[in-house]
């Protein structure tokens, strides 16, 4: 890299870190929060619903809505969430918790750099595109 080129690229990096802006999470993070997500799969999955709800459209999608899944508590259905990173984070640290009534009966992911990999993944896998076809 000439050095010009390092200068802009530290100076974009640099105002990436002021804005709070984030890098796309490396392939070591993603693989540790596939790693994480297989605690999920016992009752999720990213492309249709199991005794949980699928995860494919996930992010944006207001909590208990997703496609062809019924078996929601009354407080998820009735909540005012919607998934994001933020609202994954408090929920998955301790779903009870965060959301008394849930049906979701674990007890949460409670290292945040497990959280941080695993909602990255998340994000990663769930967006509709060619792995994740929501059932309609």
């Amino acid at each position: 890299m000439k050095p010009r080129q390092l200068v802009v690229a530290l100076g974009l990096a640099g105002g990436m870190l002021a804005t709070g802006a984030s890098a796309a999470p490396d392939a070591a993070a993603l693989a540790r929060g596939e790693q994480v997500y297989a605690r999920c799969a016992a009752c999720h999955a990213i492309e249709g619903n199991r005794t949980g709800p699928q995860h494919c459209g996930l992010f944006g999608r207001h909590a208990g809505t997703a496609p062809g899944y019924d078996a929601y508590s009354k407080a998820m259905r009735e909540s005012q969430w919607v998934w994001d990173e933020k609202s994954l984070n408090v929920f998955l640290k301790d779903p009870m918790k965060a959301l008394p009534g849930t049906t979701m009966g674990y007890a949460g992911v409670k290292d945040a750099a497990e959280r941080s990999d695993l909602i990255a993944w998340l994000k990663e896998a769930s967006h509709p595109g060619a792995a994740c076809k929501p059932v309609p």
